[in-house]
């Protein structure tokens, strides 16, 4: 069978492949950061927040407490801020009484306190008169004792309490927005850029009185990372401000907890991370900016909350707090620090730091894969050039399965690495990847059928049925080329008896009526996909052109073609009753099929060109049609089409020469299906086979006493043969008579 055309077998799925190759490219500039799509960072965020979700221990930590300045801290203490005198006993009570291992502050002190004591003593100095030393003297020794913030730093002197703070990254801060006091930088920041690392640059500050910052142990700055919707799922353990290099928050308490007075950047921390912090003997995977991933634990509540109050009537438990890291934050209305991360919006921004704590501590900082650089990168060209070329090539259900299975590898991949390694590796876009690989194939396989449809439709539409079309459509390789073939094929012609004589005595209108009535039944039965899968060439008038085996190939042809002629055969005895009750006339058709090696493809000329079928064994098919009348029979096939069938019995009705042919062939009636033909008629076709065979032999007597039994249903048949008989009875054809019968006329 002749194939397509290498182009039009290989180019849709070259222009396939080459959008899918377009697709991966802009990927992977996203990747790059070169081109920014907002849904692969929203997914990608979606898929971070759900993989959390579904894999943190949900768990109380033991090693962290949060000191809540709650609604039952405010109605003990009054409205905040608390006098710093107060703050101080909380200090003292924490570090003293409960013997907590650090205080950490995630509150700033960046102003001094209201002290209207000290504001009046200064009034009545200064209204004494200058002989009034003990007035001053007496003044000059209250004034320390009513200073709340002098009162606060005595307290944090000596104690491991950890100050926090705020950077600014607005690049339009101007100098007075800058206050307070920095901590001491945590760590040399030319050997940080050393390692290769490329710090988040701050603009400007928030901090501490300097007084408190320098009476305390330590300060951290608690500036999370804003991803673009807005949750918080990473924080910048380090920050450069002004050439110098400043630690979070959770990162200086956890120093204090280590007692680790250096911090330094290392290289190489495994086979995935190769940036980490080392504290003491911890190592803290860290990004290129030295950001960390917040492990959370749970949903807000992972951590003890114990209320203030209770920490200054020390009603707390002790065994609660001994040893651990008290952080002290707010849950108060009005002064909850509310963050939206992926485990709970709002969320306690003390909780962020807890978290963070306590990830470092237990080792459970996730890592993402800077020890391979650009492997988002190369992981997207992999995938998408392996799904884009295959996706290319695959039916509509092989391309879902194969979409559905990489996506379901990669996200079991993916689980894996976060399970077992501690990795966080990029799973919306591969999977977002493969999702609009495969959107695009289907919806370019969409167009591209539409178009391939209309193609069809326009060109087989009056030929086949709209199943043909569609399996035409689904295995395109089927199809012969347009451009004409030659191939085995069955070709059938049948027309009505004495149209003539029945188109004159009808009106054109009824003639018109009866001839659809009659056409369309009998086209719909010819290319029955489910039972004939015919094709029809043309109607010659009343006449039906029709072929098997293209443009689907079809190993059955000359079966259904003989089966569709037999089926058609009795329609034609429905119609004729349907059309005697209307009151025209009844019909009755003759059917001629041949089979053998005819061209078949697009044919005719400039102006009209038509699928269909030439050769010899056309005509013969035709010559036979004309033969049925000649036989008294209502089907006749040739030798070749009989031997290209299974199940269905024939009698044979002679040998011929037809007009226009030299070869001689056997011609047959197909009776009927072998399981429906009776006994009775069986026996008929042995007797007439025993008449032909002493027709033959020249034996006139015998074959004339036979035909004389043959029943009435025969009777033009046995006339023929008798007439024949008689004229070779005067006539002896001779001893070289082949018993072949020529035919001068078509």
């Amino acid at each position: 069978m002749k194939r397509l055309p290498i182009a039009a077998r290989w180019l849709p799925h070259a222009v396939r492949t080459v959008l899918g190759f377009c697709v991966v490219f802009l990927f992977i500039l996203h990747s790059t950061h070169v081109l920014n799509l907002p849904l692969v960072a929203k997914l990608e965020g979606l898929f971070y927040d759900a993989r959390v979700r579904a894999t943190m221990p949900d768990s109380i930590s033991q090693q962290i407490v949060i000191i809540d300045i709650d609604e039952k801290s405010l109605k003990q203490e009054g409205r905040w801020p608390w006098s710093r005198e107060r703050l101080g006993e909380l200090v003292s009570k924490l570090a003293d009484h409960y013997k907590v291992a650090v205080v950490g502050m995630d509150v700033v002190f960046a102003e001094p306190e209201n002290q209207s004591g000290i504001k009046m003593m200064e009034r009545l100095s200064r209204r004494s008169a200058p002989q009034d030393k003990e007035i001053k003297t007496l003044l000059a020794r209250l004034q320390p004792l009513l200073d709340g913030d002098q009162a606060f730093a005595r307290e944090l002197k000596g104690r491991d309490v950890v100050m926090g703070y705020y950077f600014k990254r607005d690049n339009n801060l101007e100098a007075d927005n800058l206050s307070g006091k920095l901590p001491a930088p945590a760590c040399d920041l030319a050997q940080a850029l050393a390692q290769g690392m490329k710090l988040q640059p701050a603009t400007g500050y928030g901090a501490n009185l300097p007084l408190l910052q320098d009476a305390a142990a330590g300060g951290g700055h608690f500036l999370p990372n804003l991803d673009d919707d807005g949750i918080i799922r990473t924080l910048p353990l380090l920050m450069e401000y002004q050439g110098k290099c400043y630690e979070s928050l959770s990162l200086a308490i956890l120093r204090r907890i280590v007692d680790a007075p250096q911090l330094t950047v290392e290289r190489g921390g495994d086979h995935w991370s190769s940036l980490s912090l080392k504290v003491g003997e911890l190592q803290i995977p860290v990004t290129a900016d030295a950001s960390a991933w917040i492990p959370y634990r749970g949903f807000q509540g992972s951590f003890r909350y114990i209320s203030a109050a209770d920490v200054l009537e020390e009603r707390a438990d002790p065994a609660q707090l001994e040893g651990v890291v008290a952080l002290l934050g707010t849950t108060a209305a009005g002064l909850l620090d509310a963050r939206a991360t992926p485990v709970g919006n709002p969320y306690a921004g003390v909780e962020v730091h807890a978290n963070m704590l306590a990830g470092m501590l237990e080792g459970s900082v996730k890592k993402s894969p800077t020890a391979i650089p650009g492997m988002e990168s190369w992981m997207l060209l992999l995938v998408g050039l392996v799904v884009a070329v295959l996706l290319g090539r695959a039916s509509p259900m092989q391309a879902m399965w194969m979409a559905l299975g990489t996506s379901a590898l990669l996200t079991l991949a993916n689980l894996v690495l976060w399970l077992s390694a501690s990795v966080v590796l990029p799973l919306a876009s591969p999977l977002l990847l493969i999702g609009v690989l495969f959107v695009l194939n289907m919806s370019y396989g969409f167009v591209a059928e539409e178009r391939t449809k209309r193609l069809y439709k326009e060109r087989f539409g009056q030929y086949v049925s709209p199943e043909v079309i569609e399996e035409m459509i689904a295995n395109p390789q089927m199809l012969e080329s347009m451009e004409g073939t030659s191939r085995n094929m069955t070709v059938l012609f049948s027309d009505i008896r004495n149209f003539t004589t029945i188109s004159e005595g009808m009106e054109p209108k009824d003639l018109m009526c009866m001839m659809n009535e009659y056409l369309t039944p009998m086209t719909r039965l010819i290319i029955d996909k489910n039972k004939f899968q015919g094709t029809i060439d043309k109607y010659i008038g009343d006449a039906i052109m029709a072929f098997w085996g293209a443009p689907l190939f079809d190993a059955q042809h000359a079966q259904h073609a003989v089966l569709a002629a037999l089926e058609m055969q009795r329609l034609a005895a429905e119609l004729s009753t349907q059309f005697k009750a209307k009151n025209w006339p009844e019909i009755r058709i003759g059917v001629g099929l041949n089979t053998g090696m005819m061209a078949v493809g697009n044919m005719g000329s400039s102006f009209r060109r038509a699928y269909t079928v030439l050769g010899d064994p056309v005509n013969l098919a035709a010559r036979l049609e004309g033969l049925t009348k000649e036989y008294g029979v209502g089907i006749l096939v040739s030798e070749s089409t009989k031997d290209g069938t299974v199940d269905i019995v024939y009698r044979e009705l002679d040998r011929v020469r037809v007009k226009g042919k030299g070869l001689a062939v056997s011609i047959y009636e197909p009776v009927g299906i072998s399981a429906e033909v009776s006994a009775q008629q069986l026996g008929n076709i042995r007797q007439f086979q025993q008449a032909l065979a002493h027709y033959r032999a020249q034996q006139w007597d015998e074959a004339v006493a036979i035909l004389q039994s043959l029943p009435q249903t025969d009777e033009v048949l046995v006339r023929l043969y008798m007439r024949r008989i008689a004229e070779m009875r005067a006539h002896p054809p001779g001893k070289e008579w082949d018993g072949v019968t020529s035919f001068a006329t078509k």
